[in-house]
């Protein structure tokens, strides 16, 4: 345990200096502001909060920022330890592979969680000066969340996975990029199809209808066992890849 706590700090606090790690924080609060702005003025015209929930997730802007901030925060996780050397310190010391994982997923999640943080601010403004008491459901609002860090386990995991089979993080931040593409795009197949089985496994993994679904306030058991599955299967992933040494 005293290993994976250390493991965690360190990863934890090597985003605090990163400039990278900064940069993905700046875009990500400055996007945040627009649909805060956004927000506001929809609330100016009478719009109900639950709707305006939905457009705000719902929004382009919104996936743009996760597409690209989550491949930024997990490019460096193992490519940059392969590409140093200092992978093969870190397997040699007494922690096991599970816990490396582990430890390295828990440090980019709190940073993930740190970085949302700062949207809470924005939920006090609107409870403070808008007419509407409460101008926005708490408990939509509670369901966004609980949307917003699902998905975002669900794809670090992903990107971890990204990173630990190459040593190139620009490789490694492109292919989680194009893999968070082509789910975030699976919803579009009732669009190319009619095939019920083909549309339900696109509803099942799309990650705009499941937030869609968040933002009304509905909390689908189905996608939460989604994404609990699909994370603990990239994680087994990239220790099984750990494990393996294949890439050594």
């Amino acid at each position: 345990m005293n290993s994976f706590l250390t493991l965690w700090r360190k990863e934890f606090g090597n985003y605090f200096i990163s400039p990278i790690a900064y940069t993905a924080l700046s875009f990500f609060l400055a996007i945040m502001g627009l649909i805060f702005f956004f927000l506001v003025n929809v609330l100016a015209e009478g719009t109900p909060g639950t709707g305006v929930m939905n457009l705000v997730f719902g929004s382009p802007f919104y996936w743009m920022t996760l597409i690209l901030i989550i491949p930024l925060l997990t490019m460096r996780l193992f490519a940059e330890e392969k590409r140093t050397g200092t992978i093969e310190v870190l397997l040699t010391a007494p922690i096991s592979d599970t816990a490396i994982v582990a430890a390295k997923f828990a440090g980019v999640f709190t940073f993930y969680i740190l970085m949302w943080l700062p949207t809470v601010v924005f939920v006090m403004v609107l409870q403070q000066f808008s007419a509407e008491t409460p101008p926005i459901d708490p408990g939509v609002l509670t369901a966004c969340y609980v949307g917003v860090l699902l998905s975002g386990a669900f794809f670090i995991s992903l990107g971890m996975v990204c990173s630990i089979l190459t040593s190139n993080q620009i490789t490694a931040a492109i292919t989680c990029f194009a893999l968070m593409i082509a789910v975030l795009f699976s919803g579009l197949a009732e669009t190319m199809t009619f095939n019920s089985f083909a549309l339900s496994l696109a509803n099942m993994v799309s990650p705009h209808q499941h937030l869609s679904e968040y933002s009304r306030g509905i909390i689908d058991t189905r996608s939460v066992i989604f994404y609990m599955i699909g994370t603990f299967f990239f994680l087994f992933t990239a220790t099984r890849l750990l494990e393996s040494r294949q890439w050594k």
